[in-house]
């Protein structure tokens, strides 16, 4: 499975603004107001060539400061489950906090890679201040600012040294299939009308229990491993603990699979929370099918499977060609087809175009619609070629590549899924300078 990086601490020591640091997006609110991260932040990073995923665990505390709250206990517990290696953050202007000590209280006995990063130096009186924190017992200190990024590149050197190399399991020629979506969707009826097995997968406790990772499916002609997300552990106090889980364990397992299946409740329709999951599946250039679950529960004659598929496709936007099925666990409904279409997407994710017919089917079509002019200078497209990655990307040499602008990469990549059939997979495309 991939290497998972988490950020944990108190709120405001500058979670958000490390995770955007090492991520190099700004998607995370960055404010001074304590506990302002109100959802959970995950993203993509490489640094010297090494992939990894960050997690930025946010804080949750709101009233007294000066106590340590229930829920950062849960976060770094959860973060310790799933993490390959943790970012201890503390705040060298803040100087020691009780809650730091809680913190490293709870991580000390921990068998992973813990960074202690004492966070906001910014001069040598803040890296004076800094010292402190030795007291907290980890070999691991790195003095960094988020802000500007000093000294964090020494510290994703460290990291990535110590970082286990990621390896493929015996089975990695198999297809790999991950049921996600938001808890309650139906997921565990899904997987054990599949596997014709029943799961005890709910427990009160959190991290007790470790459900199996994937499981081998032989039947009806197909063998695939099937991704097990339905160990969603059921939290009895804090609601916002629960999709924290949920969604690191999506993370956890759409990085580990070929293609998604996004289950949603046809009852309640998609929601923000299928687009957040949905997002997560796209960022990993995961091929996707969407299902949707309980649709033996709708009146059909209020319900029609075009208004709702286009429904979907509207809130996707402008995601495009993503096969929609309607299936009801529970009554066994559509299940093979669904997995049928898995294995066509599995598929066509590794689908290989020459560059002669890539080059004979889109220029035509290019030199009939070009990318519109920008302050009077024309865009032309030369040439086009298939990258040798494991999903289709696909290069396209233009003369100024900085003019074409992302309605009209959307018309190149709708024209590449209509003639090459790529539906439901990933289609990346770049514009290059010939």
């Amino acid at each position: 499975m991939g290497n998972l990086i988490a950020i944990v601490g108190r709120p405001n020591v500058g979670k958000s603004t490390l995770f955007n640091r090492l991520t190099q997006r700004r998607d995370a609110i960055v404010d001074p107001t304590s506990g302002v991260t109100r959802d959970r932040h995950y993203g993509r990073s490489d640094w010297n060539g090494q992939e990894f995923s960050i997690i930025d665990t946010g804080g949750y505390i709101s009233g007294s400061e000066d106590v340590f709250e229930e829920e950062i206990r849960r976060q770094v517990e959860l973060a310790i489950d799933e993490a390959t290696a943790i970012l201890f953050l503390v705040d060298s202007q803040d100087g020691m906090h009780p809650t730091d000590k809680e913190i490293a209280q709870l991580l000390r006995p921990v068998k992973k890679p813990i960074y202690l990063v004492v966070n906001k130096v910014d001069s040598s009186k803040d890296q004076a201040d800094a010292a402190e924190f030795y007291a907290l017992g980890f070999d691991a200190f790195f003095a960094i600012s988020a802000n500007n990024g000093s000294g964090t590149g020494e510290l994703l050197d460290q990291v990535i040294e110590e970082m286990p190399e990621t390896s493929e399991e015996d089975e990695s020629e198999l297809p790999r299939f991950a049921v996600i979506g938001r808890p309650n969707v139906g997921k565990s009826s899904f997987i054990n009308a599949l596997t014709g097995q029943d799961r005890n997968i709910v427990t009160d406790i959190a991290g007790t229990t470790r459900d199996s990772v994937h499981t081998r499916y032989r039947q009806f002609n197909h063998d695939f491993i099937l991704v097990d997300t339905a160990g969603l552990r059921k939290k009895t106090k804090v609601h916002e603990n629960l999709e924290f889980y949920s969604n690191m364990r999506s993370i956890r397992s759409i990085e580990h699979c070929d293609v998604c299946f996004l289950l949603i409740d046809a009852e309640q329709g998609f929601e923000t929370q299928d687009l957040n999951v949905f997002h997560l599946a796209e960022k990993n250039n995961k091929g996707l099918v969407i299902l949707v679950n309980k649709w033996d529960l709708l009146e059909k004659d209020t319900h029609s499977v075009k208004q709702f598929t286009q429904r979907i496709e509207e809130k996707i936007a402008p995601s495009m060609d993503i096969p929609i099925l309607f299936v009801s666990a529970l009554k066994k409904q559509r299940l093979l087809k669904a997995l049928e279409e898995g294995i066509a997407v599995h598929e066509r994710r590794k689908t290989r175009i020459s560059t002669s017919k890539l080059n004979q089917e889109l220029l035509p079509l290019i030199e009939a619609y070009p990318p519109p002019s920008v302050k009077g200078k024309y865009i032309k497209i030369k040439y086009i070629t298939q990258l040798p990655t494991r999903y289709p990307q696909f290069v396209f040499f233009a003369n100024l590549p900085q003019y074409v602008k992302d309605p009209y990469k959307r018309f190149l990549e709708r024209q590449l899924r209509e003639r090459f059939d790529l539906s439901g997979s990933p289609v990346q495309i770049y514009i290059r300078k010939k």
